[in-house]
């Protein structure tokens, strides 16, 4: 199995964060995109890790966040009347 060195993998994070598609991160780094996407599910795993770990007994009064949208399948104004309403369709 080919293991991806140490500044791949920076690479690709960057890309990503910097508001790449997966698609686009790959012809940029010259990956595959299951190559990604396991990245990112690796990454997300140690984050849920960390978090759950390091992020307890928190004394915050103000928690600010940035917040994500995006859509799933299709934009909102397209998904079909009988599917409205179904949780992972449309605006997320």
């Amino acid at each position: 199995m080919n293991r991806l060195s140490l500044q791949d993998r920076a690479r690709i994070l960057g890309c990503l964060t910097e508001g790449n598609s997966l698609r686009a991160t790959t012809r940029m780094i010259g990956c595959s995109i299951n190559t990604v996407t396991k990245l990112l599910v690796d990454l997300g795993t140690a984050c849920a890790i960390y978090q759950n770990e390091v992020l307890r007994n928190l004394t915050c009064k103000r928690v600010q966040v940035d917040e994500i949208w995006s859509f799933v399948g299709m934009k909102q104004k397209n998904v079909a009347p009988n599917r409205a309403g179904i949780f992972g369709q449309g605006d997320v």
